[in-house]
């Protein structure tokens, strides 16, 4: 099974990189884990093919994690997508995807799909099966608009990847990452405090309790890319392949 960070930008596009947005892919499996903005261009950089996607899991409802989706809904009706696909996320993610539709593209939300679209609301510590990929929710804390706000554990192809989406430090993260695989972990910031982000030394903190097999940091400010050099951890970069 095989990730590639199609991109790892924060908001702001710190470093010149795009927003959040994985894809994995498998025997099995081809999902994607945030779809923000700028992920239709970066997937169609990459090859990577769209109407192979079976699933896209949503962690909030900010632009860069979850503006995306518009553009890859309308792709997909205008090439005459026929696979199904699944929209998965928190809570009011039904809603929140209707009125993303309308702002950006009038009218879009009422247009009869070709493909069967489904989408589905993941309660915070629920467990969902979407085909042959399990997903856990976890909560964690990213502010009062944009949310609800979910970390996930996905077990599939035989691995366990855990993602802590965008947050300060909650103690949930030692349970989504636990002896994971892989975890990908927001570093926003080296040691400064950001309220709602998570920083380096924070997380370094905790690693021991969370003990993954491989930690990879995302989510970077300018601030924390200009540290790299000093960092021990793998950090993602736009087009970064792991194998899983």
């Amino acid at each position: 099974m095989q990730l590639r960070f199609v991109g790892c930008g924060d908001a702001f596009g710190s470093g010149g990189r795009l927003n959040t947005c994985f894809h994995v892919s498998g025997e099995q499996v081809n999902f994607l884990i945030d779809c923000g903005a700028s992920s239709l261009p970066a997937l169609k950089r990459y090859g990577i093919l769209r109407d192979d996607i079976d699933l896209v899991l949503i962690t909030h409802f900010h632009a860069d994690h979850f503006g995306g989706v518009p553009f890859l809904l309308l792709e997909a009706q205008f090439g005459k997508r026929k696979r199904p696909l699944v929209i998965a996320g928190p809570p009011g993610i039904e809603l929140r995807l209707t009125r993303l539709m309308e702002a950006m593209f009038e009218n879009s939300s009422s247009t009869k799909q070709h493909f069967e679209l489904s989408v589905a609301a993941i309660e915070p510590n629920e467990t969902r099966e979407f085909g042959a990929v399990k997903v856990t929710a976890f909560p964690v804390v990213h502010g009062d608009s944009g949310g609800p706000f979910h970390a996930y554990r996905i077990e599939a192809g035989g691995r366990t990847l855990a993602y802590s989406g965008d947050t300060q430090w909650t103690d949930t993260l030692v349970a989504a990452g636990h002896d994971a695989d892989l975890f990908i972990a927001e570093a926003y910031t080296y040691d400064r405090p950001v309220k709602n982000h998570l920083s380096l030394k924070v997380l370094e903190t905790h690693l021991p309790e969370i003990n993954p097999r491989r930690l990879i940091l995302t989510h970077m400010s300018d601030e924390m890319l200009r540290k790299l050099d000093t960092v021990q951890h793998t950090a993602a970069s736009d087009g970064l392949i792991v194998e899983l």
